[in-house]
């Protein structure tokens, strides 16, 4: 096992960022991911790019229903290794595998069997983007146990301090997706060209290798995997705490695909090409949240150790040194998509008249970088202190409140830009209500504390 971090001492800058470094780099690695796909699909033109965007979005829907294992086991991880319990720890991991392993076999079964119908939900217009979408969702589907599989062990590592392992494992997944995509997609010697389908394949191929070398990994564990037996009989009473912990993140984070699905349906009615811009457009903006969701898993990690260590004073200055590194990142990013929106949408679809329409979608999503890297970093410090429910209430609500908003604007001469408006209104306002309920909830916790002094 790899040299783990010490998060109970030491500078917690520098053990924020020891830890959280890895975990962005590896959630950059997770976004080229797509980014490679769209850059590769992008040049069999807008239909293909929007095939494969209404496709991914049950990938992205996958990321709630592993959050169900993931957030409430590695919060009980954290707590049990913080009071250093390692059976207590080992036991709570194990219950949160199994219950991954059940969740990601019925997905996959879901996306398999009704394919159709998943796709007939977004009411695309040409065939040939209807039997791409399809295609490429059905392979992606026989690949979702990789996905939930990689995303539980990350966390995991995560918890006990090695955040480097993740890092380089997804890595050499990245390289692999890099060489396969144009094989598959445009075909090289016995290969056939797959075109839209190819992505999904040469992703899943990744994902296997990525799956393959944390199973590797677990094996030769020494500290928490050694003492898990994923085929032993199931824990349900640690089970059904997990998934209480877990259910109003899980709940959230399954709100926000199914939402912007209903939003991918309203922009299917500019056409193809707005498809298109969406998918493409939130992939660019996607190097925003996935540096957020890379340090909120950290600052999870963080909170959860210090406060099972009964040490709060140590994480609330963990909280406001994450705070002020994701300003200060919400803030670049917000200059680098106002400034520069042109070049970058270039990059993946150069049709002049798709360029000019996701000029408009990167300079309104701008607006709110900062915010949405607020909300989602605050949301991982509310896990790490076992608070689940409130941060969810607030994003399943202001997320929701997109639904109307998109209705309502783009009825105005706003068009298509009403949508992106509803979605950059709705993550300020979620970052701001988010900052200020955590800043509540530390001065509750400080002033028991006190009290119980």
């Amino acid at each position: 096992m790899e040299k783990r971090i010490d998060l109970l001492n030491g500078s917690i800058g520098s053990v924020l960022l020891k830890l959280a470094l890895p975990l962005m780099a590896t959630s950059l690695i997770q976004m080229t991911y797509n980014m490679t796909d769209m850059i590769w699909i992008g040049r069999l033109g807008a239909g293909a790019v929007a095939a494969v965007g209404v496709a991914g979005m049950f990938t992205w829907l996958s990321t709630g229903l592993v959050t169900l294992a993931r957030t409430g086991g590695q919060t009980r991880v954290g707590h049990r290794l913080g009071a250093n319990d390692m059976e207590g720890a080992a036991q709570y991991a194990q219950a949160a595998l199994q219950l991954c392993i059940s969740l990601s076999v019925l997905y996959s079964f879901v996306l398999i069997v009704f394919t159709p119908q998943l796709i007939d939900f977004f009411r695309l217009s040409e065939p040939k983007v209807v039997a791409d979408a399809t295609g490429y969702l059905r392979i992606i589907g026989l690949g979702m146990p990789l996905v939930f599989f990689t995303q539980i062990m990350t966390s995991f590592l995560t918890v006990t301090g090695n955040s480097r392992t993740p890092f380089r494992i997804n890595a050499v997944g990245l390289v692999a997706n890099i060489i396969l995509d144009p094989l598959f997609i445009f075909g090289f010697g016995p290969i056939p060209a797959l075109g839209a389908v190819g992505a999904g394949v040469a992703t899943v191929m990744g994902q296997f290798l990525v799956a393959a070398q944390f199973l590797a990994v677990a094996l030769k564990d020494k500290h928490l995997f050694c003492h898990i037996r994923v085929f032993s009989r199931p824990d349900f009473s640690k089970i059904g705490d997990i998934f209480r912990l877990s259910l109003p993140a899980a709940f959230q984070n399954m709100l926000f695909p199914l939402i912007a699905m209903v939003i991918s349906r309203l922009v299917a009615s500019f056409g193809d090409n707005a498809i298109a811009v969406q998918k493409v457009g939130s992939q660019i903006e996607s190097v925003s949240w996935v540096i957020a969701d890379g340090f909120s898993v950290a600052v999870n990690s963080f909170m959860a150790q210090n406060w099972g260590a009964k040490n709060l004073h140590r994480a609330r200055k963990g909280f406001f040194t994450a705070l002020g590194l994701m300003t200060i990142w919400g803030l670049i990013t917000t200059t680098l998509l106002f400034c520069f929106a042109a070049p970058i949408f270039q990059v993946f679809i150069p049709d002049p008249s798709v360029t000019s329409m996701g000029v408009d979608y990167l300079k309104i999503l701008s607006y709110s970088q900062m915010f949405m890297c607020w909300q989602i970093m605050i949301v991982g410090a509310f896990a790490g202190l076992g608070q689940t429910l409130t941060p969810s209430i607030v994003c399943s609500t202001l997320s929701a409140a997109r639904i109307p908003m998109a209705l309502v604007l783009s009825s105005t001469v706003l068009g298509l830009c009403g949508i992106w408006w509803s979605i950059s209104i709705s993550s300020i306002g979620q970052g701001t209500l988010c900052l200020i309920l955590f800043l509540l909830l530390l001065k509750k916790l400080s002033n028991q504390q006190k009290i119980s002094i």
